[in-house]
């Protein structure tokens, strides 16, 4: 079974909460996690959690990046810490647990503050996804949305124009894929358009999405504090028993 998740921004043990909430309430055994972009690569945030704290994953996890990651450093950080999980890099189709999965980080410009150097989207990351077969794709991961599928802006913040990055449709077209998830706008969403099921996801404190073997997909809503430490607890008795 694969987890996917939408914005951890820095929250990593929320990855290990919805985990074991799966694994305990959702009768299932989670093989890996997807998060769907801002991570939070950032210097300060991996130290505390993989040096400082000692933790780690309780499950392979992957993820494309968003448009909050220390761009400035990325490749180097991706590095030092890859034995804790594995980034997909734009463009790239990667096999997990059985099904092909073409990842595209990055968003559409937004602004200077919400688009640093490195976070956009541009022509080349969609060429270089392109040039992979059009067979060779099952489902897309990505941090923004596709445009024109119907995600609604958020409100005030309407000058960013309609939801969605350019270029999208070409990716639809050219695999065909037969779902499509991403995060970014922070709410559920979902809709079918032309043999594709696309879904949009929250904040990971908010819930996530299990996909099983036949590519079937579970919505699953389960709100997590950000503001007690209750989550270790819950994982001493999930490894206690």
């Amino acid at each position: 079974m694969l987890l996917i998740i939408g914005d951890v921004h820095g929250r990593f043990q929320v990855i290990n909460e919805q985990i074991v909430h799966a694994e305990t309430h959702c009768g299932c055994r989670v093989d890996a996690v997807i998060v769907l972009g801002d991570m939070g690569i950032f210097v300060d945030t991996l130290r505390r959690f993989f040096v400082d704290a000692n933790q780690r994953f309780l499950r392979p996890v992957y993820f494309v990046d968003g448009n909050h990651e220390e761009f400035s450093c990325f490749e180097s950080l991706i590095e030092e810490y890859r034995e804790f999980f594995t980034w997909l890099p734009r463009g790239r189709v990667t096999e997990i647990c059985g099904r092909r999965f073409l990842s595209l980080g990055g968003a559409c410009y937004m602004d200077a503050l919400n688009s640093p150097c490195g976070s956009e989207i541009l022509d080349h990351d969609i060429d270089r996804c392109l040039r992979n077969p059009p067979d060779a794709v099952d489902m897309i991961v990505t941090h923004d949305c596709p445009e024109g599928i119907g995600v609604s802006g958020t409100p005030g913040f309407e000058f960013y124009g309609t939801p969605g990055f350019a270029r999208s449709q070409e990716l639809v077209e050219h695999f065909k894929p037969c779902r499509w998830f991403f995060g970014h706008h922070h709410r559920w969403f979902h809709a079918s358009i032309a043999g594709t099921d696309f879904h949009g996801l929250p904040e990971s404190w908010k819930g996530f999405g299990l996909l099983d073997e036949n590519m079937n997909y579970q919505r699953v809503e389960n709100s997590i504090s950000l503001k007690s430490d209750s989550w270790l607890q819950r994982l001493l008795q999930f490894f206690i028993g």
